[in-house]
């Protein structure tokens, strides 16, 4: 995916750095799927050469269900798109960003044909993506007969990972998970993702506002979220408290959010609304008083406490994976246990009771989104991509 049609940091974080490439004075193209918002306006804005070319295994939330020859037919239409945009475009270096789902023969098919590489690794599609790529998860059951099956199709079915590139990982937590695959991966640096600098920029409160009881999630609505523990938490909490759910996700899930909030009583009380456009992010921040990042799973990195933290609002989160790298209980942020409303609504109860509490966190969390800034990123990942290039240098 690619803004303005994206459905996370990964696609913002992406977009960023390929327009300080740009800005260097650097050549971009982008090459990603037909996937589209429905919120998003035909004729929105975009950005200079973009082609939406690629089918992929994941639609409408959902895994596909293809049969060999479908399977067949997808790879081979990607691989005629890759192709030609390799010729017309002639890349220097190739800056893979999220593969989850998609043709990961077309990581080989670089990499046979000598072009430098850069992957920046932003979330866990190295160990989903191998699944849910049918023609990969074909050439893996044969072992090794899988090259004749590359020959007979001219598809490759495996993927020599360790010769592929350089990898960059935007934490500790992801760097540890993909080297344990056991793929051959070399080790390469941690760059951590930062807050975009129209967040960065916002002047700051004089006075923290009001304590209001609004509370707010943000981000992509599925269970690893663990927007479920939030409605939960509610329960425990006074009956001015209210809960704003902002984001895209798992049309199953939503409905059994908003059961389990019918069974607890607080229907009236959790709004749920579509993602909004970047540009808006920081007026849904100001309107909370506290946003919640309950998430279940090991999250890569996590850019939402940071945009929160940015905009002067204190966090309430578990820790998990990546954003236990920056996140500090009692410093910038308050800590409680995965999955434990008890915990999240007794977390809500102490900022609501102690304003030292609530200012302390916002100068905490003000100096730890200074220290992840979108620039700092942007700079070290094109440094990665100038240098990759520079090891094998080719005429255009």
């Amino acid at each position: 995916m690619y803004p303005p049609h994206l459905l996370g940091g990964y696609e913002v974080i992406c977009q960023g750095a390929l327009r300080h490439a740009r800005a260097r004075g650097h050549e971009a193209r982008v090459l990603t799927t037909g996937f589209r918002r429905r919120d998003v306006p035909p004729g929105a804005p975009e950005d200079p050469d973009v082609h939406r070319e690629l089918d992929w295994y994941w639609r409408e939330h959902e895994w596909r269900r293809l049969g060999p020859r479908a399977t067949l037919a997808l790879e081979r239409a990607n691989a005629a798109v890759f192709d030609r945009h390799l010729a017309e475009f002639a890349p220097d270096v190739i800056a893979w960003w999220s593969m989850g789902g998609m043709s990961l023969g077309l990581i080989e098919r670089a990499r046979r044909r000598g072009l430098p590489a850069v992957f920046f690794l932003l979330d866990y599609w190295l160990s989903y993506g191998r699944e849910r790529d049918r023609w990969h998860r074909a050439g893996r059951r044969l072992g090794p007969l899988s090259p004749l099956l590359g020959r007979l199709t001219g598809l490759p079915a495996r993927v020599r990972w360790g010769d592929a590139g350089r990898w960059v990982f935007c934490s500790e937590t992801m760097r540890r998970n993909t080297l344990a695959l056991g793929l051959g991966i070399p080790d390469g640096p941690v760059l951590t993702p930062g807050v975009e600098e129209a967040l960065a920029r916002g002047e700051r409160e004089d006075q923290p506002p009001d304590w209001r009881w609004r509370l707010l999630y943000l981000g992509r609505v599925v269970p690893g979220k663990g927007v479920h523990t939030a409605v939960e938490a509610l329960a425990r909490l006074p009956a001015r408290a209210r809960l704003e759910v902002v984001g895209e996700g798992d049309a199953a899930y939503r409905r059994r959010l908003e059961r389990r909030a019918r069974e607890l009583g607080v229907a009236e009380r959790v709004t749920f609304l579509p993602a909004r456009p970047r540009e808006q992010l920081a007026d849904v921040y100001r309107r909370a008083d506290a946003v919640l990042f309950p998430v279940v799973w090991p999250e890569p990195w996590g850019l939402v406490p940071l945009e929160a933290m940015a905009v002067g609002r204190p966090v309430i989160a578990t820790g998990r994976g990546g954003s236990g790298d920056y996140l500090r209980g009692g410093e910038n942020s308050l800590l409680f246990p995965a999955e434990d409303p008890a915990a999240l609504a007794a977390a809500v109860s102490a900022l609501a009771d102690d304003p030292e509490l609530r200012a302390r966190l916002r100068r905490g969390g003000y100096e730890t989104a200074a220290r992840h800034r979108e620039g700092a990123f942007n700079q070290a990942a094109l440094a990665e991509l100038e240098s990759a290039a520079g090891d094998q240098p080719r005429s255009r």
